[in-house]
């Protein structure tokens, strides 16, 4: 039987609560980043490595995968 993954409750506190350190969305929250500003991120070889990596492949996966509600939902409890 295959195991299920579980979300990180901790990883996704921080993804609206964490604001991106550099670049054209500088000081933007993680979780309201454009989906098209994260795969351009893709495009350009990947995500940074380390934690903000980690954290910019979660919120595009989570956009991708049409669960932007999650992230709202978020934003109001710890925002």
């Amino acid at each position: 039987m295959q195991e299920i993954a579980q979300p990180n409750p901790e990883l996704l506190i921080l993804l609206v609560t964490t604001r991106m350190p550099f670049g054209k969305y500088e000081n933007t929250l993680l979780c309201d980043l454009p989906v098209s500003y994260l795969e351009w991120f893709k495009r350009k070889g990947g995500f940074p490595k380390g934690k903000l990596g980690t954290l910019l492949d979660t919120v595009y996966e989570i956009k991708l995968n049409g669960l932007d509600d999650l992230l709202r939902q978020l934003k109001q409890r710890y925002a």
